[in-house]
């Protein structure tokens, strides 16, 4: 049995068919645009190799639409039907059942069965991106330091090391070790020029705690690390563009949105959430974005039924809230009551905080500000469930603040702004800065 560059087992007996996988491979790792095209190659090539067409499934899940979960049931057959006739490696079976178990609404079962590889195989790079991805998809944090740092010492001077210290800043970052996340993050670059995740996690750093001209440098002089990108490009245009904002630039925000976010109408939710989260802090700071909702909306509209992530349900309702698609509202509101008497890990999270944070972002819409504010307030103790990172959900701890402010609840308040910046190592940003001295004004004017 051959070994690909992750160092692991691995059922192809042709060396095309191994190079292909190990494109695929570093492909996957640096986000790029290849990764489907080597994957097709390898399943043209070998179509009884199971773990390719487990990897087909499990990456079509982590894409968070309802239609592909139907190419990934199709997936999970083919690769059990492989097995069958061609066998397969522990490591190889224990990816078959890692879509098993997604395609059964365990996502947890998932992690688990790549938790099981890395236990025989500490050096596969690519198990460890997979668990680290699905992981982020639930928020998991603290898992995804623990399970990246299981494998931190097999990666020393591993060929793939650089895009494992990518994953280890990002978690670390995300668990608030902010000096040794920026230090781990350009370590890692130094090694993977074009992992775009340990770069994007650099970024993290910069804008927790608020060091925006750092941030956009870094972006700006590491242009090589995210270009070759499918649209997590766009994610890392966002990034640059949360920078600028944090700097009054509010000209230069709206010109990357058009020019750079947007400049492709796609309707993948994390592109979606990446809009709808810029526009909606933009009106925060009261600025006119026009009518750039209404093709977010346009899209936003048909995902209503979709199901799929609840980070990425949350986001189409910005974008109905802020368009007034009051039919649609409705309709996705309805679906979250029917999803949060389900069984599963997913509907567990449409239930809390799902249905309290919709119902604040409904209110929110409607200038309903108290209770916009009640319900936001409900969800927050459990919003990292429904994924992303603390920057993403930031928009949604940014409209509690606003929707408390607008309500007069400034005691309650400013408690929220004093924990978010507490949560960012003390770092005071624009938009703490200009609350706090809201809050300041208003207590003045009074005992005048």
């Amino acid at each position: 049995m051959m070994h690909d560059i992750c160092q692991s087992p691995v059922s192809l007996d042709d060396p095309a068919l191994l190079a292909e996988w190990n494109g695929l491979i570093r492909a996957f790792l640096a986000h790029g645009t290849a990764t489907p095209n080597h994957l097709g190659a390898v399943l043209s090539g070998a179509p009884q190799f199971a773990m390719g067409h487990a990897a087909k499934g499990l990456f079509s899940l982590m894409m968070g639409r309802k239609e592909l979960n139907a190419v990934a049931h199709e997936a999970g057959q083919a690769a059990v039907a492989a097995l069958a006739v061609a066998g397969g490696s522990t490591r190889e079976r224990l990816w078959v059942r890692a879509l098993g178990e997604w395609l059964a609404g365990r996502p947890s079962g998932a992690i688990a069965a790549m938790e099981r590889v890395l236990a025989d195989h500490p050096t596969d790079t690519l198990s460890a991106k997979v668990s680290h991805a699905i992981r982020f998809i639930l928020g998991d944090g603290v898992g995804m330091r623990a399970s990246i740092e299981n494998v931190l010492e097999a990666h020393k001077g591993h060929a793939l090391e650089g895009y494992v210290l990518g994953c280890h800043a990002f978690t670390l970052e995300e668990t608030g070790e902010y000096a040794a996340a920026e230090a781990t993050g350009l370590r890692g670059l130094q090694l993977a020029g074009d992992d775009a995740w340990g770069l994007h996690a650099v970024a993290h750093v910069y804008d927790m705690t608020a060091r925006p001209d750092r941030g956009i440098s870094l972006i700006e002089n590491n242009v090589s690390a995210w270009d070759h990108c499918n649209n997590f490009r766009y994610h890392v245009w966002w990034h640059k563009a949360l920078l600028h904002l944090d700097r009054g630039e509010n000209d230069i925000v709206l010109a990357l949105y058009d020019d750079k976010i947007r400049s492709e109408k796609t309707d993948d939710y994390r592109d979606i959430a990446n809009a709808t989260s810029l526009l909606m802090r933009l009106e925060l700071e009261g600025i006119d974005v026009g009518n750039r909702w209404t093709e977010l909306a346009d899209f936003a509209q048909h995902r209503t039924d979709d199901g799929c992530v609840v980070f990425a349900d949350l986001h189409y309702q910005l974008a109905l809230g802020a368009a007034g698609r009051d039919d649609a509202q409705s309709a996705l509101a309805a679906r979250f009551a029917l999803d949060a008497t389900r069984q599963g890990e997913m509907p567990t999270r449409v239930a809390d905080p799902g249905k309290a944070a919709l119902a604040g972002l409904n209110a929110f819409a409607e200038g309903r500000y108290d209770a916009a504010f009640q319900n936001l307030v409900a969800a927050r103790p459990t919003m990292q469930t429904i994924g992303g990172s603390h920057a993403q959900r930031d928009v949604f701890e940014r409209m509690t603040i606003d929707a408390g402010l607008r309500a007069g609840m400034v005691d309650a308040t400013e408690a929220l702004i004093e924990d978010r910046i507490a949560r960012r190592n003390g770092a005071v940003d624009r938009f703490a800065a200009t609350r706090l001295a809201t809050i300041s004004e208003e207590r003045r004017i009074p005992a005048q």
